[in-house]
């Protein structure tokens, strides 16, 4: 019979996963009916915690280190960013955790970083954004050195590391078919990079919808950006000779810079040219125009990764995990569903 874990008897008791850990290590702020729950399913189902997570659970620091990778360089500018620290760090809030921000800029700063973040008691665990082909060293490190760690955004190699990402490819799949719906036959893409599973995910929802409405796949239609608002709008500009009538951009603030040169070239949104964007930052409700999105969960997704880290810390990091999360599909008025828009 399979060990039971945490959730197990959390399910049990009727309770969530931190209450159950916080009866185990006897801490306070627990009431007393569900302390004594917790502990009647706990002598019942025979539980014993595992002996080297009960061992660290006496030496935590009670720190979580965030580590943002020289990849993520618009930290200060992209709203994605603000929202899941956000996440992060209310979730550290209710489980009594403080975070720790590391803003790794070059090779040289994630040499150093490393260092202190695998240091005997700094951490107990560590949160990496990622998604990109150059953070494989630095997760690698992490795996080699047995550290705790989740990996927020799904990283090239996954065989060995615990992540957690939204559903990409369903995303843009989702996008994509509701402007084919509304009868667009020239719909381009601001893609993001191809050094980035996000930008490979929805990428490929993005041919998937196409091919299997039995729509030619038009390179011309296709340009690869950098989720900034400067690289949608000159990405847009190169789509301008290709004549799309709508637009899917793999992040809001992409879709907000194509929407930007649209306009300075003389074209109504969404009547000219339609945009969906993804993501669903507050950016895309303020604007004149409100942007049709793909939502997905950015601060719950912060939570979530909090979540998955304490499971690590306190389950032991094998086997690993992987949890998808779901996107929704927003409309508003940049592609015309709202007013009845749609073409022959």
């Amino acid at each position: 019979m399979p060990s039971l874990t945490l959730e197990d008897i959390a399910k049990q008791a009727g309770v969530s996963r931190s209450t159950v850990s916080r009866v185990v290590n006897n801490f306070p702020n627990v009431r007393e009916d569900v302390r004594s729950r917790v502990l009647d399913v706990i002598q019942k189902t025979g539980y014993h915690p595992n002996a080297a997570a009960r061992t660290l659970a006496s030496q935590r620091s009670w720190t979580l280190g965030l580590v943002l990778p020289h990849s993520v360089s618009q930290f200060f500018t992209d709203p994605y960013y603000p929202h899941l620290t956000k996440g992060i760090a209310q979730a550290c809030n209710e489980h009594n955790f403080t975070l720790a921000l590391f803003l790794v800029s070059t090779k040289e700063d994630e040499r150093k970083i490393f260092t202190r973040i695998t240091r005997n008691g700094l951490l107990d665990g560590v949160l990496v954004q990622s998604g990109h082909h150059g953070d494989q060293q630095i997760i690698g490190h992490l795996v080699d050195a047995e550290m705790p760690q989740v990996v927020i955004g799904r990283p090239f190699r996954f065989d060995n590391v615990s992540y957690l990402d939204v559903d990409n490819v369903n995303g843009a799949f989702n996008a994509v078919t509701h402007l084919i719906r509304l009868g667009r036959r020239r719909i381009a893409t601001i893609c993001g990079p191809a050094q980035s599973t996000v930008g490979l995910d929805r990428k490929e929802g993005y041919i998937k919808a196409l091919t299997e409405r039995g729509y030619e796949v038009d390179e011309s239609l296709i340009v690869e950006s950098d989720f900034t608002e400067a690289g949608g709008y000159y990405a847009m500009q190169k789509l301008f000779p290709a004549k799309p009538d709508a637009v899917f951009a793999a992040s809001d603030v992409m879709a907000i810079g194509g929407i930007r040169a649209a306009r300075e070239a003389g074209l109504t949104v969404p009547d000219d040219v339609a945009f969906v964007g993804f993501d669903d930052i507050p950016l895309t409700s303020i604007t004149d125009t409100q942007l049709t999105t793909i939502r997905q969960p950015v601060t719950q997704f912060g939570i979530r990764a909090v979540e998955l880290l304490i499971d690590l810390i306190e389950n032991g990091i094998q086997p690993p995990r992987h949890i998808i999360m779901n996107t929704q599909l927003i409309i508003r008025d940049s592609c015309g569903a709202s007013r009845g828009l749609t073409f022959p």
